[in-house]
């Protein structure tokens, strides 16, 4: 797996947005915040185009990340948020120029498409903050912020969470993948799929039914993805539903009735995905989980 190169003040940042339409108010900020930082950031030329939905039509959000991708001074790509669009355009993505500069994407939630797409091609890549979440509301940085900018500048870090009923203790050291369990689901079948063979695999996601979360860990299982999974991590699971005729298990329940007949370690508890702490992490690096009946850690090796 290759790692891009770690930025540096100077080092030029290119926001752009391939899914959601966005708002300046939650865009100039960030900006503002990244050149004071001392780096050199540059707007897509449609982050701010609305079609329906989207940020501007398939061809625009497809235009700005291509020229974000192709441009060999650019040292990182921050996409301003997910929503839904990235699958519309990721086939006609070219890498060919990303490949030879390689440069640090992104995101969360939409932003898996990308994340599993460069998995699949050896690079490392940031799951984390977008910038609507770079600042509080006093104006200061929060901490998703900064663990960003640890992971993007070379520090390592190393997260330790209070224990969870349904962890399963153990240790692993490997390389981790994984992102939105609705993304990831909807990737099956597809050469974006994950490849979760001896890797660490973490999942979040929002705003589903409980049976819909029951029906993609299953839809995991059953195309192998935890026959040789090293570990798994659980985020948040934000805002679950139930129908009328209730299901029947929480989501921690979902989780482990799917991966009850393996035994490497579940970590529940991650504060990554919607809610206000979205750590960052990055997808591609080797990671050392520890769970234990005390607690359980997340280090990058």
């Amino acid at each position: 797996m290759k790692t891009p190169p770690y930025l540096n003040p100077g080092s030029k940042i290119r926001i752009v947005a391939p899914a959601g339409r966005v708002s300046e108010k939650y865009i100039i900020p960030a900006a503002q915040w990244l050149t004071g930082q001392g780096y050199k950031t540059v707007l897509g030329q449609h982050i701010f185009a609305q079609h329906f939905q989207f940020a501007g039509t398939d061809q625009q959000r497809l235009h700005d990340l291509q020229l974000a991708l192709d441009d060999p001074e650019t040292s990182a790509i921050i996409c301003a948020r997910g929503g839904y669009g990235t699958i519309r355009i990721i086939d006609q993505l070219d890498f060919t120029a990303f490949k030879k500069n390689p440069k640090w994407i992104v995101g969360f939630s939409d932003v898996t498409i990308l994340h599993s797409l460069l998995n699949k091609l050896g690079f490392a890549s940031i799951h984390g903050t977008m910038p609507r979440h770079f600042l509080d509301e006093s104006g200061l940085e929060t901490e998703n912020l900064k663990t960003l900018m640890q992971l993007i500048t070379g520090e390592k870090v190393s997260y330790n969470i209070s224990a969870f009923k349904n962890n399963r203790t153990g240790v692993v050291a490997a390389e981790l993948v994984g992102g939105n369990l609705s993304i990831l689901s909807s990737l099956m079948g597809t050469r974006y799929e994950p490849d979760t063979n001896g890797k660490i695999l973490f999942l979040e996601d929002i705003d589903e039914y409980l049976y819909h979360a029951d029906r993609m860990m299953h839809q995991l299982k059953l195309s192998g993805k935890f026959e040789n999974l090293a570990g798994l991590v659980i985020g948040d699971f934000t805002k679950m539903k139930d129908n009328e005729s209730p299901f029947g298990k929480t989501f921690q329940e979902i989780i482990m009735d799917s991966v009850s007949e393996y035994n490497f370690p579940v970590a529940f508890g991650f504060p990554i995905g919607h809610n206000k702490r979205n750590l960052a992490l990055a997808p591609g690096e080797i990671w050392e989980l520890k769970v234990s009946e005390n607690k359980s850690t997340l280090k990058l090796t």
